[in-house]
């Protein structure tokens, strides 16, 4: 069966290549990671050395935001519906921003990437291969970030910077506890170790979320030079708002 498994992969790869002149970074890792942080810092050093940056968050399409709205205010997402929102949303926001940007020549930073749905949507209980198969039309990122921290230390920044948390982030809908902030722990935990089980299949550079922020920014920019090298960037074929409004 692993020989198996080996040869699927290898003529069935998980994402497309990526062949454009543009980059695309992901950042990954459980809430209060501190990965938005991280790449925010990244986006902003990468436009100092002159590059075009371009940033993409998870679940931001408009396409589907009034809908995902009105499902979570309502409490009807069943876990199939809500990969599938996801995912819509995912493919909206890869067709119409990221994809015109890396082929443009710019670098796309984006905070969470199909990772997130490989690890929140297994969780909710649906199929591992089921999810992958939804995403197989995703470009494989050029760098991808993982920001390993222990759970409980995630869990103290989340809930000490909270005012309340929300019902779907807080995993409500599967029942694991009826007290918010124990499913809130519960979820993540699992979370965390659907992350941990992808880190070698899917080439994760494991950055200790533990460090200080500058250590972790020093990390994370040494990985990129030596992935970019140090030559001059890309010309990019027009800005990024010129970009975004052709492909609106």
């Amino acid at each position: 069966m692993p020989r198996l498994l080996a040869i699927i992969k290898k003529f069935m790869p998980l994402f497309l290549p990526q062949r454009f002149n543009g980059r695309l970074i992901v950042v990954e890792g459980i809430d209060g990671s501190g990965k938005s942080t991280q790449i925010s810092l990244l986006s902003q050093w990468l436009r100092l050395r002159g590059y075009a940056v371009a940033f993409s968050e998870w679940n931001s399409s408009p396409l589907v935001r009034d809908t995902t709205r009105r499902g979570k205010k309502k409490e009807m997402f069943t876990p199939t519906t809500f990969s599938l929102i996801h995912a819509t949303d995912f493919a909206d926001r890869l067709e119409r921003y990221i994809l015109p940007l890396l082929k443009a020549g710019a670098v796309v930073c984006a905070d969470r990437y199909a990772y997130t749905a490989f690890a929140r949507d297994a969780v909710r209980g649906v199929d591992r291969a089921w999810v992958r198969n939804l995403y197989r039309f995703a470009l494989r990122p050029n760098l991808a970030f993982y920001f390993k921290v222990p759970l409980e230390v995630a869990l103290g920044r989340i809930l000490g910077g909270r005012n309340a948390l929300k019902y779907y982030e807080a995993g409500m809908d599967l029942g694991l506890s009826r007290n918010i902030e124990e499913s809130f722990r519960i979820f993540q935990g699992r979370i965390l170790v659907e992350y941990e089980a992808m880190i070698e299949e899917m080439g994760f550079h494991v950055i200790d979320a533990t460090k200080s922020i500058e250590a972790q920014q020093r990390e994370m920019r040494r990985i990129v030079l030596r992935e970019f090298g140090r030559a001059r960037p890309p010309e990019v074929l027009g800005t990024e708002a010129q970009v975004a409004r052709a492909n609106a």
